[in-house]
């Protein structure tokens, strides 16, 4: 990328509010996009998530604070970046005639930053592009046409998740974000427990008006009752729409294995590198050796062409 070019992507990014389109982990994880794949995704995101907290989340405005072009990728901080970084001025130090030394700045010390980063690796070096092209190759994770939060995060949700929040409907398998986007925050909310099963009870509405109560267990909506003007009682269980799991991929592979299937794994060893068999099939295990062997029997130190007791 030429030099030119370089200070036009700079100045046409730099302070620039986008929207995400995917969650951010706060800190030093960020995100990076190769190919149009952002990682990390699945259970490696939400571990992020889990330890740091989010950064931004889908539909959320972010700020593009500083840009910086490398060999083979463009840097992006994302509301400040995961490292505070000093403004000019705080670099310089006076120093007076008794040998004291003044800080330039504020003197407090700077609050902890709460923002991420974004890093588009590209094959060797990063190539000659138009602004237009990379805000195309950031769309995965950035949303630079959206006109509000609201726009911004209905384009990341299933199309009939989409009609129902926009006709302000709960659909039973919906998660909590999706709720409020639809109805907004619950007036009221009731924590309760049914058996071992612990749940909320978000509550629209007031008599003589139609009253909707929301169960939501973990991060899902599992019921939807409604109760009408006229005393009618309505109740929606089945799952009305299926969100993609993070963790799809490793539970496929769960449930793909079949119970007590035997192992080629180590102690240890990932099951991602474990060595398997050309053909796919698993080996019978090997029975454990036997320490006082009968007639017949092997001792771990004989093959099965050696005599035990006069046997083969």
């Amino acid at each position: 990328m030429s030099k030119q070019t370089r200070l036009e992507i700079i100045r046409d990014f730099e302070t620039q509010i986008v929207y995400a389109r995917t969650f951010f982990p706060m800190g030093a994880t960020g995100i990076k996009l190769r190919d149009g794949v952002a990682t990390p995704s699945g259970p490696a995101l939400q571990q992020a998530l889990a330890i740091w907290g989010p950064a931004v989340k889908p539909g959320d405005p972010a700020h593009l604070s500083y840009v910086q072009i490398k060999d083979d990728h463009i840097h992006f901080d994302i509301n400040g970046g995961p490292v505070h970084r000093k403004k000019w001025y705080e670099h310089i130090q006076v120093q007076g005639a008794n040998g004291t030394t003044a800080q330039m700045g504020p003197n407090e010390a700077p609050q902890n930053p709460h923002g991420t980063y974004l890093d588009v690796y590209f094959d060797k070096y990063v190539p000659e592009m138009t602004a237009r092209q990379l805000r195309d190759l950031l769309l995965p994770v950035l949303d630079f046409n959206a006109r509000n939060k609201e726009e911004a995060y209905l384009d990341t949700v299933p199309p009939k998740v989409k009609t129902a929040i926009l006709a302000h409907q709960v659909l039973v398998g919906m998660n909590s974000e999706m709720v409020v986007h639809s109805r907004g925050k619950a007036p009221k909310k009731v924590r309760e427990k049914d058996g071992e099963t612990e749940y909320e009870e978000w509550i629209y509405g007031e008599p003589p008006q139609d009253v909707d109560f929301v169960r939501i267990v973990g991060d899902e909506v599992i019921r939807v009752e409604t109760m009408r003007v006229g005393g009618q009682k309505i109740v929606r269980t089945e799952k009305e729409v299926i969100l993609e799991k993070p963790d799809k991929d490793t539970e496929a592979k769960q449930e793909d294995r079949p119970p007590n299937a035997p192992s080629l794994r180590r102690p240890g060893e990932d099951s991602e590198n474990a060595p398997k068999p050309s053909d796919g099939i698993s080996p019978v295990p090997v029975a454990p050796p036997v320490d006082n062997p009968g007639p017949g029997q092997q001792t771990p130190q004989q093959g099965p062409g050696d005599t035990v007791n006069g046997h083969k």
